[in-house]
């Protein structure tokens, strides 16, 4: 089986979550993936705890085969060079490599990447089939656009952080970094796009994505600038507005939550209640009246999970066909035998190849006649700087060595 992306390849100049996750996906598709790392400093998460090695996992390095879980999840399938970017020579063999790639994806803020001379107009200068992906906080343009931002300054630039959490609680992000990994997968499904547009015009094309833009493409889909009008608060905790019930419930031994987002699985539910005489009450058959009444359907439903064990309460709901599922903690994760089955949980592997036994995510999507997946380990820093450049530019160890002494590479 061939994988999607067969032949691509990529130059990844990027730090952190939301570029090395872009890659990770164009890698399990198959690209051949060029990490582009600083000689002197090298890639950051490299050398940051949380660490495993042969003496398993610590918050200090122990060894000098021990290497950030980070490093090892998001560098996975991709080869590793150093380049100073700092300097000409190094500013030049960049120039060299991304003329005969098909992508370049760098986060930078705005304007570092034309002083390394890693943007969009210098590199096309010598390859106008290049697609190059800019991923940033704010994006290359507007009046924010030279702000610093992490996943935490993005999820609150966004709007996300002030409609996540209780309604008189604080505010509160997303328990996983998601604007690094939603932007990383839509700079994933640019750079293919403009891939595929390429084969029809023979030209590439720069694609910018910014962090917050990602984040706020999803949450307005929901009405928010209205809720004020329909008397609604902004944070409405577990809930989706549109519906009722929908929320998380607390069962004897944990939490499970139910949604309805029809009429028929609300008739489910309170069937699955022993609640028939609810079935004819108008206002409990009108959406609107228990949206806006959302408290007392609540007490209703928590009331009745109340009485359950987790497990028992799942198969009850199953069976009624109505929407739920616990809420898992990591180690249930690990458990959950549909992930398995699903490939989605893997074992981390160390550069050496040996098991780090830490789990790591197998790739999401599934091909019925392509491969896909993260199935290589992550490089050791810079191992593939000889290769590479012999490879692609013709580069003699020799010439290598003297780049490398010179701190070029």
């Amino acid at each position: 089986m061939t994988r999607p992306l067969a032949g691509t390849v990529v130059l990844d100049l990027t730090r952190f979550l939301s570029g090395p996750y872009c890659t990770l996906l164009l890698a399990g598709m198959g690209a051949q993936v060029i990490k582009v790392d600083d000689p002197a400093l090298g890639d950051p998460v490299a050398k940051a705890p949380p660490f495993v090695g042969p003496h398993g996992v610590s918050l200090e390095r122990k060894s000098g085969a021990d290497y950030g879980i980070a490093y090892l999840k998001r560098a996975r399938g991709k080869r590793s060079v150093t380049l100073d970017l700092k300097c000409v020579e190094g500013r030049s063999l960049l120039a060299r490599l991304a003329a005969k790639a098909d992508v370049v994806v760098e986060n930078f803020r705005p304007g570092v990447a034309a002083r390394l001379g890693a943007d969009y107009a210098t590199l096309a200068r010598d390859n106008p089939r290049l697609v190059h992906c800019s991923l940033s906080g704010y994006g290359a343009t507007g009046p924010d656009c030279d702000l610093k931002a992490y996943d935490l300054m993005a999820q609150a630039a966004s709007g996300l952080m002030g409609i996540s959490g209780e309604p008189d609680g604080p505010p509160v992000k997303a328990g996983s970094a998601i604007s690094d990994c939603i932007s990383g997968a839509y700079s994933a499904l640019g750079i293919i796009a403009a891939l595929h547009e390429r084969n029809r015009s023979g030209r590439g094309q720069a694609v910018d994505v910014a962090m917050v833009d990602c984040l706020v493409s999803m949450i307005l889909d929901e009405p928010l600038d209205c809720y004020a009008q329909l008397g609604l608060v902004p944070r409405q905790g577990n809930r989706i507005m549109r519906f009722s019930p929908f929320n998380a419930y607390r069962t004897r031994d944990g939490w499970i939550v139910i949604g309805c987002a029809t009429h028929e699985e609300w008739m489910a539910l309170l069937a699955a209640m022993g609640r028939a005489d609810l079935a004819t009450d108008p206002n409990m058959l009108d959406v609107g009246w228990r949206i806006a009444n959302n408290a007392a359907v609540d007490r209703l439903v928590s009331d009745w999970a109340a009485g359950f064990e987790t497990a028992v309460l799942l198969l009850t709901l199953q069976q009624a066909d109505v929407a739920c599922s616990p809420v898992r903690s990591p180690g249930d994760l690990m458990a959950w035998e549909h992930l398995q089955a699903r490939g989605m949980l893997r074992t981390l592997a160390r550069p050496d190849g040996m098991p780090a036994n830490v789990a790591a995510a197998g790739f999401p999507l599934k091909f019925s006649r392509s491969e896909a997946q993260h199935d290589a380990p992550a490089p050791v820093p810079g191992a593939d700087t000889e290769a590479v450049l012999g490879q692609m530019l013709g580069l003699d160890p020799a010439e290598v060595g003297d780049l490398r002494r010179r701190g070029v590479v």
